[in-house]
């Protein structure tokens, strides 16, 4: 198994047998991961239950992979165990890409051959993106964590430096936390300064 390392890698490729192409609406993850962990050092107060949290003094810091590696696994402690699995997801998405390639009849045998071929140089690209994915969702699921246990209820936020596309992410994974929290994400005028605000409401009621 190679190293694990974080580092920048790129938008989600998109390959074909006339060559690869990048799909710019799937950034690589490693873009938001600075954002993450400055978040998730902010958050990182004693036990102090403050239901309101202001972010306004968020510490603007940019962390090389190391330091990024380091603070995510203060924060994820499960972080070895959810990068030894990246492997194993590489291969899973690389034999659906290649599985799709080999049924699709409508493709020559040149064509087919090429296509599997860019497939097969793109490993080492989809491993570095899949690790990159996988050490942002392990950010997210912390983040989603501090908030259950700190009962907070509204994170305020300034815009800029991906803070906001962060907390967008992680509405997401609050929904599915548990218990679930029916979050929204909204932006507000202060003195004239758009900043915005990060609602957990109340827990979602569970689907029976």
């Amino acid at each position: 198994m190679k190293k694990m390392k974080l580092k920048y890698v790129g938008a989600k490729p998109r390959v074909s047998g006339k060559g690869v192409t990048f799909d710019q609406t799937k950034p690589d993850r490693y873009t938001f991961l600075n954002a993450a962990v400055e978040l998730l050092e902010a958050l990182s107060f004693e036990a102090k239950k403050d239901k309101e949290v202001y972010l306004h003094d968020v510490q603007k810091k940019e962390y090389n992979s190391r330091k990024l590696t380091e603070l995510l696994k203060k924060h994820c402690g499960d972080l070895d165990a959810v990068f030894d699995s990246r492997e194993e997801k590489t291969k899973a998405m690389i034999k659906k890409y290649t599985d799709k390639v080999k049924k699709n009849d409508k493709i020559g045998k040149d064509e087919r051959r090429a296509w599997l071929g860019n497939i097969k140089v793109m490993h080492d690209y989809y491993l570095q993106y899949v690790t990159n994915e996988s050490a942002y969702e392990c950010a997210l699921n912390a983040l989603a964590k501090k908030i259950h246990k700190s009962h907070i209820e509204t994170i305020t936020f300034p815009i800029g430096r991906n803070h906001g596309l962060v907390l967008s992410h992680l509405v997401d994974v609050l929904r599915d936390h548990k218990p679930p929290y029916d979050a929204t994400l909204s932006v507000e005028d202060k003195d004239g300064v758009a900043v915005g605000k990060l609602d957990m409401n109340r827990p979602a009621p569970l689907d029976i």
